[in-house]
């Protein structure tokens, strides 16, 4: 069967920055910025961002881009005969599965808190029964089952249609509508009154806050950020990669991604300081910021039913671009590796996502006491064991597989990565990607086990 490409290259850029622009990057990077001290922190993401982001993600990008196969036979195509790399394969499927597990979930809340603020759910609520609407959703399965049982379904229809009429049509759309809700939004946080001490806090670098809260954390946090931002080690890049063209260079195509998953996340926090500080709420830490603190800043501003709900789509369309990217990596996976119909894979896998979401939405009620991770709720202990495991030994995979002459070997990664017209990878860096990067991403996986 012929392999499906991308109609463009627009296309190729969007769906791939869709996939890595998530939720973490809306609602994790502003919160850790603010954790560390501000404009220092966003100084050493972007340097760890091009130091370690690109490098791991050309690679992903030419493991695909080389076999134009998925995960599990894409090793299998470039690995020499009798190697086991392709086992690798299989844990980036589980993890792509786990990964969804809780992302459906949390991309249900934000679908739901943009109809809840269309609706009007929150006009007139003061502070504490602001945070109770969550509360009560958390509370109520068969709310949060509505939620996510939508954006599984929506997401499996949308992949049903293909890569071209039904993935890149789609997130084409939904990109560009984002990029566009992003900067509205950003401008009208700006124009608030004292809004501008929020955007210095955020943007302009201040070495004594920073040694404050210890430079060394500072530097760890920022690498641990840009590392995680791009959702590198469960192969979901690249399946991106083996429908790709070879028209231009990988290095340039991972800046060109890297730089649109930048914007939105420096955008985000455009968005939440200023309108943090113009309201006198602190920007505080995990998801009751975009819950709990966010809705309190809407509710006090005029027209905030409005500002609301194009707050919340607009973290709708950042979830969902991840979500339909990852289960067009679960089809390739089970059309490559069992032959199935892309019809087939859609139905067994909706139905298995499905049924796999339930004990991260049941985890926050009817199971809120079980702990399957030692003081972690079912969404902590599943995401710990992506963020923290699946990922950075993921990473370290491919880097080992494209850069050792056990694996596929640094000359035939350098030919794949530079192959097309655009930014070339520099065999210089060959001691770099051998003996420095290992290093550092065995630091983020020792650091996120501790």
């Amino acid at each position: 069967m012929k392999r499906e490409n991308f109609q463009s290259r627009l296309g190729f850029l969007l769906v791939s920055a869709g996939c890595a622009i998530g939720i973490g990057n809306v609602w994790k990077f502003p919160y850790v910025t603010g954790q560390n001290g501000g404009g220092v922190f966003v100084l050493f993401y972007l340097l760890f961002l091009i130091i370690m982001g690109v490098p791991v993600l050309t690679m992903e990008l030419a493991v695909g881009r080389a076999s134009r196969k998925s995960a599990v036979q894409g090793y299998q195509a470039l690995e020499k005969p009798g190697s086991k790399w392709h086992i690798h394969g299989w844990f980036c499927v589980i993890g792509c599965y786990l990964l969804m597990m809780y992302y459906t979930t949390v991309s249900g809340w934000m679908l739901g808190y943009f109809f809840k603020f269309l609706s009007g759910t929150f006009s007139g609520l003061s502070g504490d029964a602001v945070g109770g609407v969550f509360g009560a959703m958390l509370s109520s399965p068969g709310e949060m089952a509505g939620w996510m049982v939508l954006t599984v379904v929506a997401g499996f229809a949308v992949c049903s249609f293909g890569l071209q009429r039904g993935l890149e049509r789609i997130t084409k759309w939904m990109m560009l509508g984002l990029l566009g809700l992003i900067v509205i939004l950003a401008v009208h946080s700006l124009v608030l009154p004292g809004a501008l001490e929020g955007a210095k806090f955020y943007l302009l670098p201040d070495f004594q806050r920073a040694a404050e809260v210890g430079l060394g954390k500072v530097i760890t946090a920022a690498m641990n950020q840009s590392f995680f931002t791009l959702s590198l080690g469960i192969a979901a890049m690249e399946i991106f990669g083996s429908y790709m063209s070879r028209e231009h260079s990988l290095t340039g195509e991972a800046v060109r991604i890297c730089c649109l998953d930048t914007f939105v996340a420096l955008m985000a926090g455009l968005i939440i300081f200023p309108a943090c500080f113009s309201f006198g709420v602190q920007p505080d830490a995990g998801p009751s910021l975009i819950f709990i603190t966010l809705p309190q800043v809407f509710v006090n501003m005029a027209g905030g039913r409005v500002w609301g709900a194009l707050f919340f789509l607009f973290m709708t369309f950042a979830s969902f671009s991840t979500v339909i990217a990852v289960f067009e990596n679960l089809l390739a996976s089970c059309i490559d590796n069992f032959g199935w119909t892309r019809k087939k894979a859609v139905v067994v896998n909706c139905v298995f996502v499905l049924i796999a979401s339930l004990p991260c939405l049941l985890g926050y009620n009817v199971w809120s006491g079980i702990h399957p991770l030692p003081g972690k709720d079912m969404l902590d202990s599943e995401d710990f064991l992506v963020s923290n495991l699946l990922l950075p030994i993921g990473s370290l995979v491919y880097l080992l597989f494209c850069v050792t002459k056990w694996g596929w070997g640094f000359e035939n990664y350098l030919k794949e990565a530079n192959t097309g017209k655009g930014l070339k990878m520099p065999k210089c860096l060959k001691p770099y990607f051998q003996f420095v990067l290992p290093v550092l991403i065995l630091v983020i996986l020792i650091q996120g086990l501790l």
